[in-house]
C-alpha cells in the first residue's frame, strides 16, 4: 500500500488527515575538523561550516594558575586585558581603531586552565585578523598608563564582587573548600594586596616566560570556502616565536582543606535574602566511569525549574526564584555545586530542604527524570552547536583539557544510553553527605537554626 493510500485510508471523519507520528532525531556528531601543526608548533584545528560568514577564531594555551608568582597573584589576568592595549606596531588608540574599522571583535580572558583570546571577524578579514591576533599575543607592549588603569579597574571589581552576594559566596566557598596554600583558594583575577604590588615589569616578565607559540591550540570555525586557512595561519600565527617561553607544567589537584566539610555564614545585616552555595569535590571529563552522566545529573538535580531542587523549594514553597546545579570539571579534578537565593525568613527550612533533595539523589532517580534530563542534553546539541562561535568555543574547551571534538560526539551518544541505575551510580560516587555551605545573608536571623541543623561545625564572618 502507498503512503498516500494510508494516509487517506486514516483520514479521520471531518475529513482532517491526522497528524503524521513524531520521530525521534536521529544520532548527531560534532563534524571532523582539518588539523595541520604550524612552523612554530600551534595546532590549527578548522571547522568548515557553510553558511556561518563571520568566523570565529579561538586560540587556548593551557597553563595552571600556581605559575603566577605568589606576590603578584592575578598578573595572567591583568595580562590577559591588556593583550590589545597596543602592540609593538600600532598604538592603543590605532589597534583599537583597527579592530573597529575592520569589524573584529577580540577579548582575552585568563580561567583556572590558561589564557584563551577570542576573535570574531567577516570571513573577507580574516587575513587581517589573524595578523591582528598574533601581534596581541607576540608583541604586546603593555603601556604604563593602560597598566595603571587595568590595576585600578581590577581593585574596583574587587569591591564590587564583595558586594554583590553571589560573587561574595563563592570567594567564600573557594577559601573555605581549598587548602589555603592552593593557588585554588584565591580569586583568579587576583586580591588587593597583590594587584596592588602589580607592576608593569611584572607583567612584561610573566608573558615572556609563559605566553608562546608550544602548547597553544588555535581553532578556525566558519565557512571555510575559498580560504586556504593554513597557509594565512601559518603567514601570521605561525612567524610567532619566542625563545623564553616555559611550557606550561603538567596540572594537578587542588588540595582540599581538612576541615572543608563545614557551614561559613557571611553576615549581611538587613539582607532581605540569604544567597546559598553548597558543593563538593566533583569528577573531572577523563574519570574512568565516563563523563556523560555528570551533565546529565546536573539537569535532574538542578538544572531547570522542572528539576528536582526547584520542584520544592520554588514552585512548592516559593522560597526561590531559582537554584541551580552543575557538575563543573576542572583540569584536574571538579566540584558539585548548588546556588541560589531564597527568602530571608525561609534560611534555615531551605538549607534543610535543600541538603534532603541533594541527598535524595543517592536513593535513585525516576524514569520520567531520566528520560527528562537525557534528551534534553543529548537532543539538544544541535542547536547548542549551530554557529561557528559555539563549534568553536567547545573545540578549546575540549583542547584546555587535552581532547577534541570527538570526546564530546561520544559523550553525546553515551549519554543516550544512560539509565536510571547509571546515573545513581555516578551521583552516589560523589555526593556522599559532606559538604562545604556558605550561606550570605543577615546571620543574626538565621545562625541559631542553621546551628540547630547539625549539618557541620558553623562558624560566622564579616561580608
Amino acid at each position: 500500500m502507498s503512503d498516500v493510500t494510508e494516509v487517506v485510508d486514516r483520514t479521520l471523519d471531518d475529513g482532517t488527515p491526522p497528524e503524521p507520528p513524531v520521530q525521534p532525531p536521529g544520532a548527531w556528531r560534532f563534524a571532523t575538523p582539518a588539523r595541520h601543526t604550524l612552523s612554530n608548533g600551534i595546532e590549527l584545528v578548522a571547522y568548515d561550516i557553510p553558511g556561518q560568514y563571520v568566523i570565529s577564531v579561538r586560540t587556548v594555551l593551557p597553563f595552571p594558575l600556581s605559575v603566577e608568582p605568589r606576590e603578584v597573584e592575578g598578573v595572567a589576568s591583568i595580562m590577559a586585558r591588556l593583550l590589545d592595549e597596543g602592540t609593538a606596531e600600532h598604538s592603543p588608540e590605532e589597534f583599537a581603531e583597527l579592530l573597529e574599522r575592520k569589524g573584529i571583535a577580540l577579548g582575552a580572558s585568563v580561567t583556572d586552565g590558561g589564557l584563551g583570546v577570542d576573535l570574531d571577524v567577516p570571513k573577507r578579514r580574516l587575513a587581517e585578523a589573524l595578523d591582528l591576533l598574533r601581534q596581541a599575543l607576540a608583541e604586546p607592549v603593555f603601556p604604563e598608563p593602560e597598566v595603571d588603569r587595568h590595576r585600578k579597574t581590577r581593585l574596583a571589581q574587587i569591591e564590587q564582587e564583595r558586594a554583590l552576594a553571589p560573587q561574595r559566596a563563592a570567594q567564600e566557598f573557594i577559601n573555605t573548600f581549598f587548602d589555603g596554600a592552593d593557588r585554588a583558594s584565591r580569586p583568579t583575577a587576583g586580591t588587593t594586596e597583590s594587584i596592588s604590588a602589580l607592576t608593569r615589569q611584572h607583567i612584561v616578565d610573566f608573558h615572556t616566560e609563559r605566553v608562546g607559540p608550544t602548547g597553544m591550540t588555535a581553532v578556525v570555525a566558519g565557512d571555510l570556502t575559498g580560504l586556504d586557512v593554513v597557509t594565512l595561519a601559518e603567514d601570521t600565527l605561525g612567524t610567532w616565536r619566542n625563545a623564553s617561553h616555559v611550557p606550561a607544567p603538567p596540572a594537578t589537584a587542588p588540595r582540599r582543606a581538612v576541615d572543608a566539610a563545614r557551614v561559613v555564614l557571611v553576615d549581611r545585616p538587613g539582607s532581605v535574602q540569604s544567597e546559598l552555595l553548597v558543593g563538593w569535590a566533583g569528577p573531572d571529563r577523563h574519570t574512568t566511569t565516563g563523563w556523560a552522566a555528570y551533565p546529565v545529573l546536573g539537569f535532574m538535580v538542578g538544572g531547570s525549574p522542572n528539576a528536582r531542587v526547584d520542584a520544592v523549594l520554588r514552585e512548592e514553597k516559593g522560597y526561590t526564584y531559582g537554584i541551580r546545579s552543575v557538575f563543573r570539571p576542572r583540569r584536574v579534578g571538579g566540584l558539585f555545586l548548588t546556588s541560589g537565593s531564597v527568602r530571608a525568613d525561609a534560611t534555615v527550612e531551605s538549607v534543610r530542604l535543600l541538603l534532603d533533595l541533594l541527598a535524595s539523589g543517592r536513593e535513585g532517580f525516576s524514569p520520567e527524570e531520566v528520560r527528562a534530563g537525557v534528551d534534553f542534553i543529548s537532543k539538544t546539541a544541535p542547536g547548542r552547536f549551530a554557529t561557528a562561535d559555539a563549534v568553536a568555543d567547545e573545540a578549546v574547551l575540549m583542547a584546555l583539557d587535552g581532547l577534541t571534538t570527538d570526546f564530546t560526539t561520544r559523550t553525546l551518544e553515551a549519554m543516550r544510553r544512560l539509565d536510571g541505575e547509571q546515573l545513581t551510580a555516578a551521583y552516589r560516587e560523589w555526593v556522599q553527605g559532606e559538604w562545604t555551605i556558605v550561606v550570605v545573608g543577615d546571620a543574626s536571623s538565621y545562625a541559631d537554626g542553621v546551628r540547630a541543623l547539625g549539618v557541620g561545625d558553623v562558624s560566622v564572618v564579616p561580608a
